[in-house]
């Protein structure tokens, strides 16, 4: 039997990032794709981001830390992409894109309802960090601690940021649903009946 040249412990670090990239992977994956809408770009990203990883991770953190520090990657290594991605847009113009072969922007999910639109609305008018906290807890399905770790910020902040945030997409929801004549009296002039 032929001896292996790799100590055990690089043995052992390998084993050891290959159970912390399949715990993270679809997460990592989900948040990328969440924040770009391309699947093409959210694989490339989050390859990208465990190439990082596996370039300064380290291991004998806890689960918490590394994970924590995973997602600052992936936060950063998502910045550096917008920058480049709007840099390059901002060089290039409608007509060079055009006779390159660009066909226009494709839609990833062609067949919407309402309801999804209107999600989408709703989101679109909130706040970029309320937009962030609700797209991670409700579309994305993250719990509170991986919605923290991916935002950089506490559990409690987090459970603050998504009461405030639906509130406030409860307003734009009502706001919205109340009819728009000059005939609808406010609640206070109007009390109901019973309550004097």
């Amino acid at each position: 039997m032929r001896k292996s040249t790799v100590p055990m412990t690089t043995r052992a670090e390998v084993q050891k990032f290959e159970l912390f990239y399949q715990e993270n992977l679809d997460r990592i994956y989900h948040f990328v794709f969440s924040h770009v809408r391309n699947r093409e770009a959210a694989e490339d990203l989050t390859s990208q981001i465990f190439l990082k990883a596996t370039r300064s991770l380290d291991l004998e953190q806890n689960a918490h830390s590394r994970q924590a520090w995973l997602f600052r990657v992936a936060r950063t290594t998502m910045v550096d992409y917008w920058r480049a991605h709007c840099r390059r847009a901002a060089t290039h113009s409608l007509e060079e894109l055009v006779e390159a072969g660009w066909d226009g922007p494709v839609d990833a999910n062609p067949v919407r309802s309402e309801a999804a639109d209107r999600v989408e609305d709703i989101l679109q008018t909130l706040p970029g960090q309320d937009r962030e906290v609700l797209t991670c807890r409700f579309l994305l399905n993250l719990s509170v601690r991986e919605t923290a770790l991916s935002m950089g910020v506490t559990e409690t902040n987090v459970k603050v940021m998504q009461y405030r945030a639906l509130r406030r997409a409860a307003t734009l929801v009502d706001s919205a649903a109340q009819p728009k004549s000059s005939f609808a009296a406010p609640h206070s002039l109007c009390p109901l009946p019973g309550s004097r």
